[in-house]
């Protein structure tokens, strides 16, 4: 068969993993051909190709990134975009497309298969772990180890000033990296998009921990907000990011204890891939190659305790997995 590949939306650590082991297991075991489309969906909408061999892909499992470039594109954006995404693909000569992506990526692929009938693969990929129907996705446990570093680093110079420090971390409309990273990294308070937040709890929780001789450090989602809604940024409504700074200033004019805020942004999402991420990239790709070699479009893998199945590409990106109340008030025994 000749299949095509594309990695799109946001880059996570994992992703040239999934490829390589796509094409070593289609070359190697199917006798496969591979054709790497350039920047995620653009590359089908524009018919931008890059050969995929073995020697394509040697080296690249501990690489972070991706190889085949990624955009943000939505070809159901264009009124010819199905048109010239099937002509691109029989241009090629293509059997299957196997789409890693997150949940805009993989919306967009469970359309184009059900809708369209185009024969798609799907692999799930988001540091944010918010995709429905697996236990995670490539990329989450990279961007947890390197939030959990951050905060294990922060301790100390929070100890040394006596000062509160505020970690925001990814996490629009999920908080599974805080909720994670803070616990293992010893954070005393950790906020997240699921559960908004009272600012006097935070304050309160802040100042019990300085009386037991601790610096705390906060650890908030760039999703998390306050249930009264009194957060404004740039003097104009709420948007994504700035909750850090935003909530610094208000647990010191509250407090009276010194605050300061560090923004991870893009270093999760950067960089090489942990061992975890290397292995579920390496067997999402084993088993999506085997799914495209089965005829069972519409589908992507999934992980389900130590077993990959497949579900229906839509069931993946028809819910947002989030954080229980129940797994959240886990955390509240280390607040404060």
């Amino acid at each position: 068969m000749r299949v095509g590949v594309l990695t799109g939306g946001r880059d996570c650590p994992g992703l040239n993993a999934v490829v390589r082991a796509v094409v070593r297991k289609g070359v190697q075991h199917y006798g496969d051909e591979f054709l790497g489309f350039v920047d995620g969906w653009r590359g089908p909408l524009d018919g931008d190709t890059v050969p995929l061999d073995i020697r394509a892909v040697r080296g690249t499992l501990p690489r972070g990134g991706t190889v085949l470039g990624t955009s943000r594109t939505h070809p159901l954006d264009h009124p010819d975009g199905v048109r010239r995404i099937r002509e691109n693909l029989a241009e090629h000569d293509l059997d299957a497309l196997i789409t890693v992506g997150g949940r805009d990526t993989l919306g967009t692929a469970a359309r184009l298969a059900d809708e369209h009938g185009l024969p798609i693969v799907g692999v799930p990929k988001t540091i944010d772990n918010d995709l429905w129907g697996t236990d995670c996705t490539i990329g989450h446990d990279t961007a947890v180890g390197v939030a959990t570093s951050a905060i294990d680093r922060l301790h100390t110079t929070a100890e040394s000033h006596k000062r509160v420090l505020v970690v925001e971390v990814m996490g629009g409309d999920t908080g599974w990296i805080a909720l994670r990273a803070g616990l293992a990294g010893g954070a005393n308070v950790v906020l997240v998009p699921e559960q908004p937040f009272d600012v006097e709890q935070v304050c309160a929780w802040v100042t019990s921990r300085f009386r037991a001789s601790y610096a705390p450090i906060v650890v908030v989602a760039d999703g998390a907000r306050p249930a009264d809604g009194s957060m404004r940024l740039g003097g104009s409504g709420v948007r994504l990011s700035g909750v850090g700074e935003w909530l610094a200033r208000e647990i010191e004019q509250r407090s009276g204890k010194e605050a300061r805020t560090t923004v991870l942004g893009h270093l999760q999402r950067g960089g090489t891939p942990s061992p975890f991420d290397r292995w579920l990239a390496t067997r999402f790709g084993l088993h999506a190659i085997d799914a495209v070699h089965d005829r069972d479009f519409g589908r992507t893998v999934a992980l389900r305790g130590n077993d990959v199945i497949r579900i229906p590409i839509a069931e993946a990106t028809s819910r947002v997995k989030r954080v229980s109340p129940e797994l959240y008030a886990e955390a509240g025994v280390f607040f404060g």
